[in-house]
């Protein structure tokens, strides 16, 4: 598997003149930020199905304000902390993504599987309709990435939904770049269940940065 932690300026050679972005080199904070990860995921599933009684929420309230306190110290610039930076995690090590794996990182194509949970319900059982764009929109990130593009900002994008997408459930996503056209890249996204049924489909529009533009 093609490793996308890849300097970025060796596709682009004016990369450090595209806004200033910060160079994600791969980090290696141990396992505890494993553990962290595993630990802030269940959590957020708490957070939005727990029912407890008024002196929990007051006790659980009191243990994240801890929580705080030892963490706030050790605030860190984008690109710094390991956040988004450790490929071999659930998206990335970022708690912003769903909880996704990359299983294939091609030229001609990117496959993740994703398992949504509690946290990513919006009603009925079913993930809420806007997680699927955050999905589809670092797919593409990643599908500019893997075919050795310079670094682009997503033009638009459109998502189709076919059925309710599950929670706890292994999904496959399959995203590709569709057309290049000078700056343009044109790129597709499905997302998939165990049985091949296509639950959303994406495609949008990627923008090389000119020189100087954030």
């Amino acid at each position: 598997m093609t490793d996308y932690g890849l300097d970025p300026r060796r596709v682009d050679p004016e990369y450090d003149r595209h806004g200033g972005f910060p160079v994600f080199e791969p980090a290696a904070p141990g396992p505890g930020f494993e553990r962290f990860l595993t630990a802030m995921r269940q959590a957020q599933d708490l957070a939005v199905s727990a029912n407890p009684d008024p002196d929990t929420w007051t006790e659980a309230a009191e243990r994240v304000e801890e929580l705080v306190k030892l963490l706030e110290p050790f605030r860190a610039g984008e690109g710094v902390g390991p956040a988004n930076r450790v490929p071999s995690l659930p998206g990335a090590g970022s708690l912003l993504m769903p909880p996704w794996t990359v299983t294939r990182f091609e030229a001609d194509g990117i496959e993740l599987e994703v398992t949504f949970s509690r946290y990513h319900v919006g009603g009925n059982h079913a993930v809420h309709g806007g997680v699927l764009p955050l999905l589809f929109d670092s797919m593409f990130g990643m599908v500019i990435h893997a075919t050795g593009r310079p670094i682009s900002r997503t033009a638009f994008l459109h998502v189709d939904y076919r059925r309710v997408t599950p929670v706890d459930t292994v999904l496959t996503a399959r995203g590709w770049l569709r057309e290049a056209e000078g700056r343009k890249a044109f790129v597709n996204a499905e997302l998939l269940d165990a049985d091949g049924n296509v639950l959303a489909e994406s495609n949008g529009l990627m923008i090389r940065l000119l020189p100087g533009q954030p």
